[in-house]
């Protein structure tokens, strides 16, 4: 995304006086997207404005158009800063639609544009799913990503495209009001996306920024809206192909098919947190064969790591913790991987551990029956940001419960509880036996 920003001020800088719309309209000329469905909505995609360099266009056009090549591998995707994947082109048409708006909170096709239309290809189709929904996948390298491989090739929606939709409905939504309109778009998508947290993490940050995407995009959207959004966009399809207008019979099929299927998207990206994959963070192998969970788990088991001592704020930061925990785990420890499930940061995401189907080495005794997650830092005297406990105590365990992995009538306990040690900390043990589910 860094890359990108730049290549934007590039453009910004080569004609001071354009205005964001125009700069918008230039790069989805150079990028391609201009099919009838797109010019339905932002019309044209002659801006007026003078013709971008020759290598710049090129560049715009490798990086924001979208694809999947016959190896898996996703193109016109970019790593953020705060450790997720994001879809250059419902980001960029969103930000139009927003800027085209003439009135606060009403933008003309943000949802068609940026979500709906790359929903109804995967929601459309009946249920259950015959395809996976939001496929993720691994960059070549975290210091200078430029291959993006997807783990499931199949998916007709990757969580890159969900991720660059919602940036582009919450940031058009943004910018449809006047008052809130910057003079930059590189200025825009550097404090989104680039944001420097302080000590206390989220709990002081800015509202709108990419590391409260989900929470941001769950305050904004009705589930039924986000269904009538869809439908209208199969709708819209057909009529631009000049197909025939739907029956009433066939609308309400298709309808009912999406409502099931947008469960399966709800519980992906409005319930459960952002949850930082192994292959995200640069895991090593596990060494040796794994053994499988015995699904759903009876216990949720806290603890804090104690070593690091210090919150982790940052993805790279948070990434090193876990590279490090888990060397000293197999190692020193002599396991086969790092021990904990899950391990939270306090820079707004989840690091998948051993995840949600491998045994840990957490809890001694209680590792086929629990899951173990532990918050990066020690807290004998201190809590963890309100953010991360949040991310925890509402969001992993409704993730956990509503998929199944956990009992809806679960078992909180802090390690204390199981085994003789400190941890979770004094602190944090007092926090955790107000939260739900504690014994």
């Amino acid at each position: 995304m860094n890359d990108f920003i730049k290549a934007l001020k590039q453009v910004e800088d080569g004609a001071p006086a354009l205005e964001p719309v125009v700069v918008l309209k230039m790069l989805r000329r150079a990028a391609g997207l201009s099919d009838p469905f797109i010019r339905h909505f932002l019309g044209s995609d002659d801006s007026g404005g003078p013709e971008m360099d020759a290598g710049l266009s090129e560049y715009i056009r490798k990086t924001v158009h979208h694809g999947v090549t016959a190896d898996a591998t996703e193109e016109g995707v970019v790593l953020t800063a705060d450790g997720t994947t994001v879809a250059l082109g419902p980001l960029l048409l969103g930000l139009e639609a927003g800027f085209l708006s003439k009135s606060a909170g009403r933008v003309r096709g943000l949802y068609q544009l940026c979500l709906a239309q790359d929903l109804s290809l995967s929601l459309s189709r009946g249920s259950p799913l015959t395809q996976p929904l939001g496929s993720d996948g691994c960059w070549d390298s975290l210091t200078s990503p430029q291959v993006f491989t997807l783990s499931d090739s199949s998916s007709l929606l990757t969580t890159p495209q969900v991720n660059g939709g919602m940036d582009g409905i919450l940031l058009g939504m943004e910018v449809s009001d006047k008052t809130r309109r910057p003079l930059k778009l590189s200025s825009l998508l550097t404090g989104y996306y680039c944001h420097q947290l302080e000590k206390t993490g989220l709990d002081a940050a800015p509202r709108l920024i990419s590391r409260r995407r989900r929470d941001n995009f769950r305050d904004l959207v009705v589930t039924s809206e986000l269904v009538e959004q869809v439908v209208k966009s199969v709708e819209l399809q057909r009529r631009l192909k000049g197909e025939s207008r739907m029956e009433a019979k066939e609308k309400k099929q298709l309808k009912s098919a999406v409502k099931e299927g947008m469960k399966e998207f709800v519980h992906m990206y409005m319930v459960c947190p952002p949850i930082i994959s192994r292959s995200g963070w640069g895991a090593a192998p596990y060494r040796g064969t794994p053994t499988k969970l015995s699904l759903p788990l009876t216990y949720l088991f806290i603890h804090h790591t104690e070593s690091p001592s210090q919150p982790c704020l940052t993805f790279e930061q948070c990434s090193a913790n876990m590279r490090s925990m888990q060397r000293y785990h197999q190692d020193t420890n002599g396991w086969a991987d790092i021990g904990y499930s899950f391990v939270v940061g306090s820079d707004g995401n989840i690091y998948e551990g051993r995840g949600w189907n491998w045994q840990g080495a957490h809890t001694y005794g209680y590792n086929s029956v629990g899951y173990g997650v532990a918050f990066i830092g020690s807290y004998t005297s201190k809590l963890p940001s309100q953010q991360s406990m949040n991310l925890v105590k509402d969001q992993l365990v409704s993730c956990a419960v509503g998929g199944g992995r956990l009992k809806s009538n679960y078992i909180l306990k802090g390690h204390r509880q199981m085994v003789s040690t400190s941890c979770p900390g004094n602190a944090l043990y007092n926090e955790i036996k107000r939260w739900p589910h504690w014994v």
